[in-house]
């Protein structure tokens, strides 16, 4: 028995290879993120297969049942589209898969993420892929801050409705460097938007649609934050003020790029000194 793990269209739904026809149509089960999206493809291609769920808020829930229908045939796992398992559903299947000594086989194709750099005319040698970005605009800052030095280009998701804010982080943390813009690859209204990061943020003021976003990698040295004296004199201050440790902590954190450990270490010495 085996759990196939098999790329579906990003858009397009001539985007299929024959293998994961063939494959979709054989297996016993199929778990799918979205079981509507999964039909309409399945029924472009008269495939009966029957489907199960297997999504954000279930994935765990449902491992036994996927484990014990694979101990009677082969399952496929798909996602709403590209490569289950990358920045969607299918991590805790595939790891339990392995765990349980069932053959887990790739069925590759189409990719978001390979697709836009492929495209985006930034160096594609290497890149570093951060998935969607966290929504706090603190954890946002830092998730970049930490990829500031990257030499590689940097591959970021991002849904319409925070793509304007996460190009002004990245402008504010990296620096208006080049970047590629890809929108609804494959599809209808598909654009690819090479510029600035300054001309994306204006290009884009109604953005609509789903987003990959190629940022070049960096090209000079990136001096990291250090714990200066100015630094400690506004802890120092702030512990006068009266200001809670976390507050005061997280306040410096965010306009220094230091960690929070880093700043809460020097808070308890200057407590000693008090």
């Amino acid at each position: 028995m085996a759990l196939y793990v098999v790329a579906t269209p990003i858009g397009n739904l001539e985007d299929i290879t024959l293998r994961a026809l063939r494959v979709l149509s054989e297996v016993k089960l199929i778990a799918a993120e979205d079981t509507r999206r999964t039909r309409k493809l399945l029924s472009a291609h008269n495939i009966k297969t029957p489907l199960t769920s297997y999504f954000e808020h279930n994935r765990l829930s449902k491992l036994d049942y996927i484990l014990e229908v694979l101990g009677e045939g082969d399952v496929a796992l798909v996602s709403d589209a590209g490569m289950p398992g990358i920045s969607d559903p299918g991590y805790e299947l595939i790891k339990a898969a392995h765990e349980h000594g069932i053959k887990v086989v790739p069925v590759p194709g189409a990719s978001a993420v390979i697709t836009a750099v492929a495209v985006s005319g930034l160096d594609c040698a290497s890149f570093s892929y951060l998935g969607f970005l966290p929504r706090q605009k603190t954890e946002r800052r830092k998730a970049l801050s930490e990829a500031a030095s990257l030499g590689a280009s940097i591959v970021i998701l991002e849904a319409p409705h925070r793509l304007q804010g996460c190009l002004l982080d990245i402008k504010d943390v990296l620096g208006d460097r080049e970047i590629a813009v890809c929108r609804e690859l494959t599809k209808i209204y598909e654009e690819i938007f090479r510029g600035s990061i300054s001309q994306a943020i204006s290009h884009f003021d109604q953005p609509r649609g789903e987003f990959v976003l190629v940022v070049e990698g960096c090209k000079v040295p990136v001096s990291q934050p250090e714990l200066t004296d100015d630094i400690i004199k506004e802890l120092g201050m702030l512990k006068k003020q009266g200001k809670p440790a976390k507050e005061a902590v997280a306040l410096v954190s965010q306009k220094s790029g230091l960690p929070k450990k880093e700043i809460y270490r020097a808070w308890l010495k200057i407590n000693k000194t008090l």
